[in-house]
C-alpha cells in the first residue's frame, strides 16, 4: 500500500478526496495523520503557486520517498470582478470563521442581480523523485442570496453555491454526488487516473 500525503488539515476536504481514491492501493494521509506539524505559507499569486507550496511543504517534511499532493481552490464571482479569487478562504480576514466568511460574502453580494461564479481547483502532485505534476477542474454556478443549509466545516460557500445542472448546493449533496461534478472532484479524478498508471 503506497502512502500518499494530502497536505491539508481540512476535514471536509480530506473526506471528499479520500473517497475518490478508494479502490486504489494507496493510503491517503492528512498532515495530522502523517505527523507533520506546521503548514505552508500560502503567499503565491495563483492557485498553481499555492497548491505547489503546500505539496512541496509536505514533501520536504516527510520521508523523501513518499508522494505528496495538495490543492488550492478559488472562487471567482462575476459581480465582484473575479473576487475573492485565490483569497476565497481568507478574504474576510485570516482568522475569520466559516460562518464569518459566509456572512461577509453575502454582504458583498447584497442586491446583486448577476450571481454567477466559477470555482476552480488546481492540484499539485509531487512524486517520490520530486517531480511536479498539475491537474485542474472548473465548475460554473450561482450564489444564493441566503444559505439553504449549514455550510460544511471550513467550506463557507458550500451552503450558497449551486453548480450548473444541479438544484442542490454543495452542502446538500452526498460526498459521492459532490465528487461527481465538483471542481475538486474533476481535478482529483485526473490525479486518480494518473496514479493508476504510475504507482
Amino acid at each position: 500500500m503506497e502512502k500518499l500525503i494530502l497536505s491539508t488539515r481540512n476535514p471536509s476536504k480530506a473526506e471528499q478526496i479520500k473517497a475518490i481514491f478508494e479502490g486504489l492501493p494507496v493510503s491517503v494521509l492528512t498532515l495530522d495523520e502523517a505527523g507533520i506539524h506546521g503548514e505552508a505559507v500560502e503567499d503565491g499569486l495563483t492557485l498553481h503557486d499555492n497548491a505547489l507550496k503546500k505539496a512541496r511543504y509536505a514533501f520536504e517534511c516527510a520521508d523523501q520517498d513518499l508522494w505528496t499532493m495538495a490543492d488550492d481552490t478559488g472562487l471567482f464571482i462575476d459581480h465582484l470582478g473575479g473576487e475573492p479569487g485565490i483569497k476565497a478562504a481568507r478574504w474576510a480576514g485570516d482568522t475569520a470563521t466559516t460562518e464569518e466568511i459566509l456572512a461577509f460574502t453575502l454582504q458583498k453580494m447584497k442586491g446583486a442581480r448577476n450571481r454567477s461564479a466559477t470555482f476552480e481547483t488546481v492540484v499539485a502532485v509531487i512524486d517520490h523523485m520530486g517531480n511536479e505534476h498539475f491537474f485542474s477542474g472548473k465548475v460554473r454556478g450561482k450564489l444564493l442570496e441566503a444559505p439553504r443549509v449549514k455550510p460544511q466545516p471550513k467550506m463557507p460557500y458550500s451552503a450558497i453555491f449551486i453548480p450548473e445542472g444541479s438544484d442542490l448546493v454543495w452542502a446538500e449533496m452526498t460526498t459521492e454526488q459532490e465528487n461527481e461534478i465538483s471542481h475538486r472532484g474533476i481535478a482529483f479524478r485526473q490525479v486518480r487516473e494518473f496514479l493508476k498508471k504510475h504507482l
